[in-house]
């Protein structure tokens, strides 16, 4: 049985990022990389999203920039995705990569873009054909 952290911090991720993307992320877990899931389920979404003192919205904005920082494409992108569940906007995006670019670098910055506009062009395409 899962500690009651991990069983919040599930809730959160799954809130956040989706069922569809959290289901892909476990559907790969062994014995190797289970801890790690684990650790990131129980630290980073049980121990740190579910606290009170920022709404999800913020952490999702810090994120995108953090992850265009580091130039994580493939967190950036599972992020990209959970920002705009917590009400992040386009635009909103838009602008903290300019603003991550310019601190980061402009390739860090470019390819950041590449991944936010593939992921909302992605999330707007089930929506046109509702």
């Amino acid at each position: 049985m899962k500690s009651d952290l991990y069983q919040k911090g599930m809730q959160v991720r799954r809130a956040v990022m989706g069922d569809e993307y959290v289901d892909a992320s476990l559907a790969d877990v062994d014995d190797f990389n289970g801890p790690m899931q684990d650790m990131v389920t129980e630290t980073a979404w049980g121990g740190v999203w579910s606290r009170e003192g920022l709404e999800r919205k913020t952490r999702s904005m810090l994120n995108l920039a953090m992850l265009t920082a580091l130039n994580r494409p493939h967190e950036l992108r599972g992020h990209v995705r959970g920002a705009l569940r917590n009400g992040v906007t386009p635009d909103e995006i838009r602008e903290i990569l300019m603003q991550a670019a310019i601190y980061c670098g402009m390739p860090a910055g470019l390819d950041a873009f590449r991944v936010a506009r593939a992921v909302i062009k992605e999330m707007k395409e089930p929506q046109a054909a509702a």
